[in-house]
């Protein structure tokens, strides 16, 4: 047969992409490639194994029970039997029906009577009030020596081990010294003699209640053991090293520490106080 001529025609090459070439030389080179045609041939055969599957036959209902006579039919063997339920409690007479009831107003047992103090002694017996009411009759057996049977002595309310355990408070109290400087009005100065006060309670005016320099608030325990003043209105101003907590102004509260001595300027006369707190302790303020 005689070809015809013409342009010849090319076939465009069709190349796989890399990764699909990557992954088939790595399956093959592992030797897995047949292990993905069978799982690919499976996902496909699935779909058709499952739809043509055999149908299910239904099994007759199992009629083997046994009827309480030989002359019933199977049917009626094979009937259930309905039993109407009753929710709640049990009747209270089939589980109380082992005990007697009793009245409950109705006093049965008395307090104990203590005996003597022999060994081997017999108990003595109390009788339970009857159902009527009335007095309890016990009838002690004689003893052979001993002490006569006593009754226990009766508990105070408040007095002796009774009461519980007492708490003991504590509070915080300061030994002071106080100095007093006043300048008359012809220049001359007139200097007190200094005062020691020991075991000085919290809400204390300083130095007395004429002139209440400052106020013994308490301590304070952020920055260690330090004392807390409460300056008076009538103080003019303050000397020395302390911490004012509170005021503007005016200092109304001041941190003072052990040793280190406050100058307050007091009232229309000016007078100089010289306080110093010399120790603070813990002391009992009461009891519970």
């Amino acid at each position: 047969m005689k070809r015809l001529k013409g342009p010849e025609l090319k076939m465009p090459e069709v190349r796989m992409p890399d990764f699909l070439a990557d992954l088939f030389y790595d399956l093959r080179d592992r030797r897995l490639l047949p292990l993905v045609v069978l799982v690919l041939v499976a996902i496909v055969a699935a779909p058709f194994l499952l739809s043509g599957g055999a149908e299910e036959t239904a099994l007759p209902p199992s009629t083997a029970a046994v009827g309480p006579g030989a002359g019933e039919s199977a049917t009626e063997a094979a009937q259930l039997t309905v039993v109407e339920a009753k929710p709640g409690l049990r009747d209270y007479r089939k589980r109380l029906k082992e005990r007697t009831p009793t009245d409950p107003f109705v006093q049965r047992y008395s307090g104990p009577v203590s005996g003597g103090g022999q060994l081997n002694d017999e108990a003595s017996t109390t009788e339970a009030l009857p159902a009527t009411g009335g007095e309890p009759s016990t009838t002690t057996p004689p003893v052979s020596g001993g002490a006569p049977p006593s009754s226990p002595p009766a508990s105070g309310g408040n007095g002796g081990d009774a009461s519980g355990p007492r708490l003991t408070l504590f509070t915080f109290a300061i030994d002071v010294q106080i100095s007093r400087t006043e300048t008359k009005k012809d220049g001359s100065v007139e200097m007190g003699e200094p005062e020691t006060r020991h075991r000085v309670l919290p809400t204390t005016p300083l130095p007395g209640e004429k002139a209440p320099v400052v106020t013994y608030m308490g301590v304070s325990t952020k920055n260690g053991m330090k004392a807390l003043l409460m300056v008076s209105n009538n103080v003019k101003s303050i000397f020395g090293d302390a911490k004012c907590l509170s005021g503007t102004d005016t200092c109304q509260l001041l941190e003072v520490e052990p040793g280190f001595p406050e100058s307050f300027v007091y009232g229309d006369n000016e007078v100089r106080y010289k306080i110093n707190v010399l120790k603070i302790e813990a002391v009992i303020s009461g009891h519970t």
